[in-house]
């Protein structure tokens, strides 16, 4: 069977529960969405450093520069960045998705105000783990950090790799596409350009170009080793599990 294939299959179970979530449909007021982007928000930021330890890990970002293994994991990598870090927003600028959804936030009236601090506090101690414990968010949002920044730290690339690419990449569109058809449906009147192009740019990107790309990097990385497939699997399982209870901590907070 392909690896891939074999990979999806095992995840279906947690796939299938992320896409048919209910907390879709308990997004019926502005209230609501309002607090449903400030419990997303902190998968939004922490997407990038996953983005960020695969190109510290897959790219050359020392001194001096050497040209790294495979240039076709190089472009993937490279070019999630550009797109991530500096895409052309609604109104022209350059912005990060992170700050795309951050401005999206702000316009509708989100609070942010904890996401704020948190970042802040980050930078503050130097240490990702204390910034989490820090926080007053309910403990799956942090276990949801947690688990991302134990994978980071891990420092193995391939289960990087993993959480990025079936916990994220391959997952968004579909994901993002179910809230957006519940978003058009319950706000038919209600000014949400700026949050609705955030979604719709990760549906683009992910499904069209970054998410084959990813597939292919996985491949590339795990090759006919059996410890790191396996590996795979349980990290991709882990990270959909996880997002679950994220979900699950957003529809009781609404």
């Amino acid at each position: 069977m392909n690896r891939i294939v074999e990979i999806n299959e095992y995840i279906a179970e947690e796939r299938k529960v992320l896409l048919q979530h209910p907390l879709y449909r308990r997004i019926t007021t502005i209230k609501n969405l309002r607090a449903f982007t400030e419990g997303h928000v902190y998968a939004v930021w922490d997407f990038m450093s996953l983005l960020k330890a695969l190109q510290i890990k897959l790219t050359c970002t020392s001194l001096p520069w050497f040209a790294s293994e495979d240039p076709s994991t190089r472009y993937l990598i490279n070019e999630i960045v550009l797109a991530e870090e500096s895409d052309e927003y609604i109104d022209g600028r350059r912005l990060s998705h992170f700050e795309m959804y951050l401005d999206a936030m702000n316009v509708m009236g989100a609070d942010l105000h904890m996401v704020n601090k948190f970042i802040h506090n980050a930078k503050k101690t130097g240490n990702i783990f204390d910034a989490i414990a820090f926080t007053t968010l309910d403990p799956r949002i942090k276990d949801f950090l947690n688990f991302t920044f134990e994978v980071i730290t891990g420092g193995e690339v391939h289960k990087i790799a993993a959480a990025f690419t079936f916990g994220r990449e391959n997952l968004i569109p579909e994901m993002f596409t179910s809230i957006l058809e519940e978003i058009k449906a319950n706000f038919p009147t209600v000014d949400l350009e700026r949050f609705i192009y955030y979604f719709q740019r990760h549906i683009d990107l992910d499904g069209d170009e970054h998410g084959p790309l990813a597939m292919q990097m996985i491949t590339d990385l795990a090759k006919d080793d059996e410890t790191k497939w396996t590996e795979i699997k349980t990290v991709s399982k882990t990270a959909l599990q996880k997002r679950i209870a994220l979900w699950d901590a957003i529809e009781e907070s609404l």
